[in-house]
């Protein structure tokens, strides 16, 4: 949606539309069952009856029985996370060129730009290195469950939470009577904004 309205501003409102909207949301929604059904098919074909009766703690590395499920879990894993460095890459290369364009001779406006782009650039980086957490959990639950629950919460809070909260974080920053509210709450009410 970002390239589509940078690259392509005349073409957002025929590109984005709610019809075009929905058949994106449903691709995506069906590409990325496709691992879950991939492990709940292998678990529940391969599961004997006594594994259902079993108190265990519900992970879906619990569900991976056999080393071939990790590999092909860890597969399908690494093309998702390929295909969305590629696409990535390739829309914020052209985004980057676009802006620059855009602004010219305009030092202030590139950089405004650009801090913007890096920003969002940032974010995408953050959500995707949440692909990979699968990895890490699944090597610590070998060692030990504590530490398996403590990086799972990191993981969550760093590469879950953290991306859908700077943005807002940020450009909420940007708004003057928020920065200021902030700020008298930072300090207890103890600032007072002179006006």
């Amino acid at each position: 949606e970002r390239y589509v309205a940078i690259c392509m501003p005349l073409r957002h409102a025929e590109l984005c539309s709610t019809r075009s909207t929905m058949h994106c949301i449903l691709i995506i929604h069906g590409l990325s069952s496709v691992p879950c059904i991939v492990i709940l098919s292998t678990f529940f074909a391969s599961a004997s009856l006594n594994l259902y009766k079993q108190h265990k703690l519900c992970t879906v590395e619990m569900l991976i029985l056999y080393r071939w499920q990790g590999h092909v879990r860890s597969a399908v894993h690494e093309f998702y996370f390929l295909i969305m460095v590629i696409i990535i890459l390739f829309s914020y290369v052209k985004i980057m060129k676009v802006a620059k364009a855009a602004s010219g001779e305009d030092k202030k406006s590139l950089w405004k730009g650009l801090r913007t782009v890096i920003l969002h650039g940032f974010q995408l980086l953050l959500c995707l290195i949440q692909m990979w957490c699968p990895f890490i959990e699944a090597a610590v639950f070998q060692i030990d469950l504590i530490l398996f629950i403590n990086v799972r919460f990191y993981n969550y809070v760093l590469f879950n939470l953290t991306p859908r909260c700077l943005s807002p974080l940020i450009y909420g920053l940007r708004d003057e009577t928020f920065f200021h509210a902030l700020k008298n709450y930072e300090f207890f009410g103890l600032y007072k904004r002179n006006v």
